[in-house]
């Protein structure tokens, strides 16, 4: 069975939804018989390789709240994610262009190491602070999963992938997906949202037993270009 999930590296309902899936699998009886395939997509792709500014402080001016509301608004995301066992540290992310990372997440999956790669570029922005759009940093990151550093720098030095990153979402525009996480089972099941593993672990085993049927979109705590 063929899971597609799209998500972007800097969205933090996109890391709590890749735990919650993790566990809705780890769950499902015909759990080694999923091939999951991470999908890209970009809640700002016009974003510029890095912004500078609080994030609060950038939050507050985005959508008219305080910076008090938008600092309670994190702490509380922050609260959701800790739950599943992931520290976000708002205070020092460090808010970019994720393209290039998404590119270097289909460099990964060439050696079969797309799930490593999306970890670590995930918890390389949302925990350690880390600017998703310097190439070096890529590099590194790429590196810690098994990618070498000079095959790493050749792709980003070009053009490679950039295709790949185009098509996904172009795919997601074609599917009618505007918010992320969504998981997709075939093709033809689809769930927007980070919702809970009980959830997922439904639209695994519906998937399962429909196959061919025909889509059925369900939404949750999600991230589109208006916010998360």
């Amino acid at each position: 069975m063929e899971v597609d999930i799209w998500s972007d590296i800097a969205c933090p309902w996109c890391y709590i939804g890749k735990r919650r899936f993790e566990q809705a699998l780890s769950e499902f009886e015909h759990g080694d018989d999923v091939h999951v395939t991470w999908r890209s997509f970009e809640l700002d792709p016009n974003a510029p390789a890095q912004r500078e500014g609080d994030l609060a402080e950038l939050l507050a001016a985005k959508y008219g709240m305080s910076v008090e509301q938008a600092r309670a608004s994190q702490e509380q995301l922050a609260q959701t994610a800790a739950a599943e066992g992931l520290e976000f540290r708002f205070d020092i992310a460090r808010s970019g262009l994720t393209f290039d990372g998404h590119r270097v997440i289909h460099l990964a999956a060439a050696h079969g190491r797309a799930d490593a790669m999306k970890e670590r570029l995930m918890r390389a922005y949302f925990t350690e602070g880390e600017l998703i759009a310097d190439h070096e940093t890529l590099v590194r990151l790429a590196s810690e999963v098994g990618i070498s550093k000079l095959e790493t720098r050749t792709v980003l030095a070009g053009k490679r992938y950039a295709d790949a990153v185009r098509a996904d979402e172009a795919i997601a525009q074609q599917l009618g997906i505007g918010a992320v996480p969504t998981f997709v089972v075939n093709r033809k099941l689809a769930m927007s949202g980070a919702n809970p593993p009980d959830q997922l672990l439904a639209l695994l085993r519906q998937g399962w037993e429909q196959g061919d049927a025909a889509a059925v979109v369900d939404e949750g705590a999600a991230c589109a270009s208006d916010g998360c």
